[in-house]
């Protein structure tokens, strides 16, 4: 009984014990894997795992800072009495504790002189149980030495992370998820706040302008990239060269090439048409179009010009030798116009636009304008921390202080900024490799720490401490003063703060980081939402900095890009009835950001943010709406006008149409073609005059009746049936046991909300059920790529009103037939006749290249979203 010295001294949070009572069922596949944000206690839930295990333990961790945090948690929370010794701090020197960081696990491993003596080490010391902590640092090489160990060895794995590394490559999700298993529960954010471990807070979006320069550079660009696909269609050499490319020419021959990569093909045909060039319709019947249907051509707009200009100078290029002269001189006109970089073709500005607009000098004014906000609303009780990517010394000395020079984003700009605004004695910076402090704390810092000084040219106020690189001791000594009120403004680096550091009395979170993943997003995040002892009304207000991209009504890659970090936060809403969800939604950002006046907006932030006061209470009422987090998926509504107008137009003009034209139409129509046609009525006889007669009604007013029903029923069709392809999946998965919840315990529901928007949600399931639930149902809905079996719902009325729908069968269920059998099966009850295509083989091919034709132009849009709630 290693552990028998060892029994927590408190009591447990409602939501612990919740956990620790399943931790049997949950360790029953030798895994334990545990979601659980920053504060909710998990060093403490896994040294209680580990003594339940009663299993000698090797707990791993990736800084030296938290691996020092467990083990004050394991001395000040389980060992009263301080009886428990067997604790070591290098494997190398084994104890029924080891606590080791994941770079001295993998050197050990490197040096061992051969695998075997690795293992062996293991086998050796009984090393049964292995907990990772902050496990989702685990990728390549890390990973790699884990992974063995386990696979060879069988050792309990116990996982702990805050967020999963879902943004990474999907090989290392795959990897990740190898290691840890499956997600067998989650502590979430709203239980931490109503037990008291995380404090009321909101998220914040404070946007800026781009310079007058930064927007016509902007401008330029964007006009310089429509310039230069304007001039594809006169180029003529390049026309000949489309025109007698091998898939143009020799279509039968490179048939194979073409279904790999059917995008390219596509590119080629609608490039050809755009330049006004005939295109045999043979060739589409290649991508799957019958003879006799009438299809639509897409324009080459920017993504489409993208596909094709990737392919032929990048992806086909081997292939293209005797035109590299016409290819080269593309790729160098490109370049000129920035539209080209690492071999990626970019006309959105992904990558340079991005960069410019992220570093945009104006967010300086926005960090300044948020603390000055804030230190009016907090006064003395203000503890801010500025987190940023970059420390950019070289700015550190500005001659008569002049901020003009600076043209880039990073913590000593910031320094600079903020000590024109904010009161000097307030401001300290505190980095890996620059330290820097009022003079007024120069005293405190010789008393207690054997540190130097240096002054700083142009400086009178500030000086730096001397440190080759900063000591946990500095950095334990700067935030004791942070806490203490004596700095109230850190700046800093997420490397040294963003993860493992702890000051629980940060009330203000301004996040000026622009590199990374959610994954550092979410811990960086997680600093300001802990709560602070003898302080029950903290709050925490968490600020991201966004320069639009006037240019592009969706606001650019720096909205996009925080969008993406937001599906990993949940939070309250900023507006009645508020509510708790995950994803930047439930802050009601506009739809088009071209029109946004964004001195308004921010003022209306601010007004939110002022009333600190009322989100206990928000939080409080969120709370008492629900019990657990659910998981859901909203098909966004994808018309440019409001749903509830365009519904109504579509089924007036259905009517109109149909009904009101044609009354008018026999009125004037029919006295006409009475006295046109007497003659056919005496001479054919009337049988004959009647054929005529809706003959000329349906050439003269049926075409447009058709459109206008087929356009009803296309805009209506989606809303009626989601509840039923909902259904038959969750049926298809209960058959097939993915999901081992009884039946009559899950509550499945569907509906269609003011905007337009269908969502479903899934509840009653366990955690890992409702996520591959909605990932399945995410894989039906989203726009076709590529998978290995594709359901086409069809009858006689859909065919006949060109109307057929296309659907990815899920992964799940794509992987052996007998599975999609399975599927195809429940969907037919459910929602109606159907085909199954296997599409690896040509028939099958043809069929998904049909599907996906028009699809390119959407993949990239924001179609669903993945959501968790709080009811």
């Amino acid at each position: 009984m290693p552990f028998k010295e060892l029994k927590f001294c408190y009591n447990w949070r409602n939501y612990q014990k919740i956990f620790l009572d399943n931790f049997e069922k949950h360790i029953d596949d030798n895994h334990l894997h545990v979601i659980a944000p920053p504060g909710s206690g998990k060093t403490i839930l896994g040294i209680e795992v580990m003594r339940r295990l009663n299993k000698k333990t090797l707990i791993l961790a990736p800084t030296l800072t938290i691996k020092n945090q467990w083990f004050d948690r394991l001395k000040g929370f389980f060992d009263e009495n301080n009886k428990f010794n067997s604790i070591s701090f290098d494997i190398k020197s084994p104890s029924d504790v080891i606590l080791e960081t994941y770079q001295g696990l993998h050197s050990f491993y490197k040096k061992s002189k051969a695998k075997e003596d690795y293992f062996n080490f293991f086998l050796e010391n009984n090393i049964q149980v292995i907990i990772l902590d902050e496990a989702h640092h685990l990728k390549n090489e890390w990973w790699k030495c884990l992974y063995e160990l386990k696979e060879l060895h069988k050792q309990t794995i116990v996982a702990l992370t805050a967020t999963p590394p879902y943004d990474s490559e999907a090989i290392e999700v795959n990897k990740y998820f190898k290691l840890c298993g499956d997600i067998d529960d989650e502590i979430v954010v709203p239980d931490l706040v109503k037990e008291g471990d995380l404090c009321p807070h909101q998220d914040f979006i404070y946007f800026s302008k781009p310079s007058d320069v930064e927007i016509n550079h902007i401008t330029n660009y964007r006009l310089k990239i429509s310039k230069f696909i304007d001039s594809l269609e006169i180029n003529d050499g390049l026309i000949g060269f489309v025109q007698n490319h091998r898939f143009i020419k020799k279509t039968s021959l490179y048939s194979n090439d073409i279904y790999t990569n059917p995008e390219y093909f596509s590119s080629l045909l609608i490039f050809l048409n755009h330049c006004k060039k005939e295109v045999p319709k043979s060739l589409f019947l290649t991508l799957g179009f019958d003879d006799k249907e009438e299809f639509e051509i897409p324009s080459f707009d920017i993504k489409w010009a993208q596909v094709f200009l990737q392919n032929i100078l990048v992806n086909d290029r081997k292939n293209l030798e005797e035109d590299e002269v016409l290819l080269e001189s593309l790729e160098q006109n490109l370049k000129r116009v920035h539209g080209f970089e690492n071999n990626q073709v970019d006309f959105v500005g992904s990558k340079s636009l991005y960069r410019y607009l992220s570093n945009s000098v104006n967010k300086l004014e926005s960090i300044t304008s948020i603390l000055k906000f804030e230190q009016e609303c907090l006064q003395d009780n203000l503890r801010a921390v500025v987190l940023t990517d970059y420390i950019k010394k070289e700015f550190l000395e500005l001659e008569n202080n002049n901020i003009s020079e600076i043209n880039k984003i990073g913590v000593v700009p910031i320094f600079h900024f903020l000590k024109r605004n904010i009161p000097k004695q307030d401001i300290a910076i505190l980095t890996g490799s620059l330290v820097v402090i009022h003079k007024s704390l120069k005293e405190h810092l010789e008393k207690d720490l054997s540190v130097t000084f240096s002054s700083i040219n142009f400086e009178d106020d500030f000086i730096k401490v001397n440190e080759k690189s900063t000591s946990n001791e500095l950095v334990n000594y700067i935030t004791t003063l942070f806490e203490k009120g004596k700095v109230k403004v850190l700046i800093g680096t997420k490397s040294l703060l963003g993860e493992g550091w702890d000051a629980p009395s940060i009330n203000t979170l301004i996040l000026a980081s622009f590199v990374g993943s959610f994954v550092s997003s979410n811990q960086m995040r997680g600093r300001a939402i802990r709560t602070q002892k003898n302080n029950l009304e903290k709050t925490g207000n968490i600020w991201h900095l966004v320069s639009l991209d006037p240019t592009d009504e969706s606001g650019g890659k720096d909205i996009e890009t925080l969008s993406k970090r937001f599906n990993s936060y949940v939070g309250i809403s900023n507006q009645k009835p508020i509510y708790i969800e995950s994803g930047i939604d439930r802050l009601h950002l506009p739809s088009n950001f071209k029109d946004l006046d964004i001195d308004e907006f921010n003022k209306e932030v601010f007004e939110i943010a002022g009333k600190r006061n009322d989100l206990k209470e928000d939080w409080n009422k969120a709370i008492l709406r629900g019990s657990s987090l659910t998981r859901e998926i909203k098909q966004y509504y994808p018309g440019n006008s409001p749903f509830k107008f365009e519904k109504k137009r579509r089924f007036k003009d259905a009517v109109r149409n149909s009904t009101i034209e044609l009354t008018i139409g026999l009125s004037l129509f029919l006295p006409q073609f009475l006295l046109k046609n007497l003659n056919v009525l005496l001479t054919k006889g009337f049988l004959f005059f009647i054929y005529s007669l809706l003959t000329s009604l349906g050439l003269t007013f049926g075409y447009k009746s058709y459109k206008a029903i087929k356009s009803y029923i296309q805009f209506g069709y989606l809303h009626k049936d989601l509840e039923k392809i909902s259904k038959a999946l969750l049926d298809a998965m209960l058959e097939k046991e993915y999901i081992l919840t009884k039946r009559n315990e899950i509550e499945l529901s569907t509906f269609l909300n003011s905007e337009g928007d269908v969502i479903t949600s899934i509840k009653g399931v366990s955690n890992y059920e409702s996520t591959i639930f909605i990932n399945a149902l995410e894989e039906l809905i989203l726009p076709i790529q590529n998978p290995r079996y594709l359901l086409i719902k069809t009858n006689v009325f859909r065919k006949q009103f060109n109307v057929e729908n296309y659907y990815s069968v899920p992964e799940i269920f794509g992987d052996k037939k007998e599975n999609c059998l399975v599927f195809e099966k429940n969907w037919k009850r459910w929602v109606g006749d159907s085909k199954i295509i296997f599409t690896r083989n040509i028939h099958g091919r043809k069929e998904l290249l049909k599907a996906r034709l028009f699809h390119v132009s959407n993949s990239e849009e924001k179609t669903t979203k993945k959501a968790v709630i709080w009811n």
